[in-house]
């Protein structure tokens, strides 16, 4: 397997050729909603595994990246990971988590990684560069060293958050981080095969041409598997359910610094690829 796409709301095969539809490149064996194939997922895998589903009759085709949209984007259940940096943890001032600090975004807030995102009014807009994991196997109570077996791809996000909310009233997570749009995804979902080590990447964010944040997931104080077997331990985690793990330093509130209409924000992570979210007036 190699990348999964959300093409303009249609499930495509990405090969080196170009796109492939799903739902007319497998006979209608798989619709074309991206988010259905999550509850096939390992028949889906099974199907592309294959070889060459390309045709004369059904060809790959070239594609913009404007029109690559979340590749889950109806998930049931969204969530977050907060300080699972040190060095984001302290730049905030805040002690190391002592328990897997977990919160939730609403499903509403996600979209493609390509879209522009409206800001909001009298807000503090911040930025924090995420890998996120999508499921593709119902996981509940399950153990570390199995977890990477029930992800579908990982994909690079961006938590927006608007800080005022997000701290007020004793802390409002949840509402401050999902304002519409404040969840993007993409470009597009690498299986974690593809990855040569899928615990040990590379993830910057960039404001404009400035470079904000810059580290590498190996630096999460809970990796993705630890992450995994906490949540599951609770809440069963279900096909295309999406997990957000976390940011390291660099954020703009450490700055005192908020994004403003016209900001291009630019998150890049190794071996997936990058993602741009164009700020607008409120």
């Amino acid at each position: 397997m190699t990348r999964i796409a959300n093409l303009l709301g249609r499930a495509s095969l990405l090969t080196d050729e170009g796109a492939l539809d799903v739902e007319r490149a497998s006979d209608g064996r798989f619709a074309a909603d991206p988010q259905a194939l999550y509850e096939r997922w390992e028949e889906f895998l099974g199907w592309a595994a294959e070889g060459n589903h390309a045709s004369p009759e059904i060809p790959a085709f070239e594609f913009s990246e404007t029109d690559l949209l979340s590749p889950a984007p109806r998930p049931t259940q969204v969530f977050g990971i907060g300080l699972n940096y040190k060095d984001h943890a302290e730049e905030t001032g805040a002690k190391l988590p002592e328990k897997l600090a977990v919160f939730t975004k609403y499903p509403t807030c996600i979209t493609g990684g390509f879209e522009e995102v409206l800001l909001v009014e009298d807000g503090d807009v911040d930025w924090e560069v995420e890998l996120v994991v999508v499921m593709g196997r119902r996981a509940h109570k399950v153990a570390d060293w199995e977890a990477w077996s029930h992800v579908a791809g990982v994909c690079v996000g961006i938590d927006f958050s608007e800080r005022k909310l997000q701290y007020a009233a004793g802390g409002q997570f949840g509402l401050g981080k999902s304002y519409p749009g404040f969840g993007p995804m993409g470009p597009w979902l690498v299986t974690p095969d593809e990855l040569t080590s899928p615990d040990d990447l590379a993830l910057t964010c960039m404001v404009n041409d400035e470079v904000m944040q810059s580290g590498r997931t190996s630096g999460m104080i809970y990796p993705v598997p630890r992450i995994i077997e906490e949540i599951s331990a609770v809440v069963p985690l279900l096909p295309g359910d999406v997990i957000f793990t976390g940011t390291p330093a660099g954020v703009g509130r450490a700055r005192g610094r908020y994004l403003q209409p016209g900001d291009t924000v630019t998150c890049s992570i190794e071996g997936i690829g990058s993602i741009v979210s164009e700020m607008i007036a409120p």
